[in-house]
């Protein structure tokens, strides 16, 4: 399908009013227009509910496309019973509503790394200095097909999902291993070292002190075309900037007090929600 505009948003966290207010704002029409969503669709927002069925809506009607977050896979791995609800987690209605088994189906097949256009890539947290981009969508697929299989093997991957170790690639890795540091690149990564090696508890600014040998992900030289586009969310505190011509933060905070942000492919225009979120 051939759309009129398609728009790049950030981490939606279940806040419903500002998906809406963003909505208005950039004059959506769901007959003519898509939106690719960046991961987190839900968490600790107001209504995460509401956003994941307006966002699986849409994607039915072929109206929007997501990428998983790490909140997303955590609502997953609670629903199958591998992990607690989070005390700050607004999420305990979706688990509680009569389509709550619809909705996780259709989230658990949805993938980790998007193409919408040749060159946009959208990723929740971002795509390591060490990988192609061909790299990178081969090891998507790989979690991609854990995901959407069976339900014990969708247990077993989620049961061994969570843990900081192996903190950087090799090839030879296997198993949940494998699984578990392809998905810590994707959907929790920041920090890393030279060689790829994963920091885990660094959440601040460009300006706090990072740790020794440490640098985003994104200021090391990296192996993808001069071309390609990359968009990502899951660093709330970058506040939606553009880290350089082909590299674009979307995560604009909104479930901290920021605003909801919309990237427009076909004229690079920025949008952002007139509200923020409806806590």
């Amino acid at each position: 399908m051939a759309y009129r505009y398609q728009y790049i948003i950030g981490d939606l966290q279940g806040c419903f009013a500002a998906l809406q207010a963003l909505k208005e704002t950039i004059e959506f029409d769901e007959q003519q227009d898509c939106l690719y969503f960046a991961g987190d669709l839900v968490a600790r927002g107001e209504d995460s509910l509401s956003t994941l069925r307006e966002v699986k809506r849409l994607a039915d009607v072929g109206a929007a496309r997501t990428v998983l977050g790490n909140h997303d896979l955590n609502l997953l791995a609670v629903w199958r019973g591998f992990q607690k609800l989070k005390d700050k987690d607004r999420t305990q209605p979706i688990f509680a509503a009569p389509d709550s088994d619809a909705l996780l189906h259709w989230l658990r097949r949805q993938p980790l790394l998007l193409q919408p256009v040749a060159d946009a890539i959208i990723v929740h947290a971002g795509i390591p200095p060490i990988w192609t981009l061909a790299q990178a969508s081969q090891y998507a697929r790989e979690v991609e097909k854990v995901l959407v299989s069976e339900l014990d093997h969708l247990d077993a991957y989620l049961g061994h999902m969570y843990g900081s170790q192996p903190d950087v690639w090799q090839e030879d890795l296997s198993g949940y291993e494998r699984w578990r540091t392809i998905t810590n690149y994707l959907t929790r990564m920041r920090l890393c070292d030279e060689h790829g090696k994963l920091e885990f508890e660094f959440k601040d600014d460009l300006n706090a002190p990072m740790p020794d040998g440490f640098k985003p992900w994104f200021e090391w030289p990296n192996q993808l075309q001069d071309h390609v586009n990359l968009f990502f969310g899951h660093w709330a505190a970058l506040q939606g900037m553009q880290i350089s011509p082909q590299v674009h933060a979307l995560d604009g905070g909104c479930v901290w007090g920021g605003q909801l942000m919309a990237y427009r492919l076909e004229d690079r225009q920025l949008f952002t929600s007139a509200t923020g979120c409806g806590l």
